[in-house]
């Protein structure tokens, strides 16, 4: 895994944002292709949240996220020397109702850095999320039912591996 220092949108339709981003990722690595590109963002009432600048920002996105149900969608692009292929994932999370020693106790873990949302699902911020519908990997950060649609050989023997 190789992390790209490609210039990333954050306005827009989420859907459009998450796959132009990964495409952008993806094109940015210098390596031999097949090259997959994912990139993730939270969307409530219009406002894109990608990864929280620092801890007051993280709080801030956290507290708009409290007893709310907002999409984590990701963009998926794979670069071929002929074609680029792209694919998307979308999944609501609704988080519980958060007080402030919540938020001081999970802001304090740092697991916030980094992490589109300000939270990782797969960790910690697990306390913060009352439920989802729908693939929870993609909340991870990688929909392998997505990558599996858009590169569906990848299991079988001889198959290209990404970089």
């Amino acid at each position: 895994m190789r992390v790209s220092d490609a210039e990333e949108l954050t306005d827009g339709d989420p859907v459009e944002v998450a796959v132009e981003n990964a495409r952008r990722k993806a094109r940015a690595i210098d390596a031999e292709p097949p090259v997959l590109g994912v990139d993730t963002v939270v969307h409530l009432d219009g406002v894109l949240y990608g990864k929280p600048a620092d801890a007051g920002e993280a709080r801030a996105t956290l507290t708009r996220l409290s007893g709310r149900t907002h999409a984590v969608v990701s963009g998926l692009a794979v670069v071929e020397p002929d074609a680029v292929r792209t694919a998307h994932a979308t999944t609501r999370v609704t988080f519980r109702e958060l007080d402030a020693a919540t938020l001081d106790w999970y802001l304090a873990t740092e697991e916030w850095r980094d992490r589109a949302g300000g939270y990782a699902i797969q960790g910690r911020g697990a306390a913060l999320v009352a439920g989802i519908e729908g693939d929870y990997l993609n909340v991870v950060g990688l929909p392998v039912q997505a990558l599996l649609e858009l590169l569906p050989g990848i299991l079988h023997s001889g198959a290209a591996p990404l970089r």
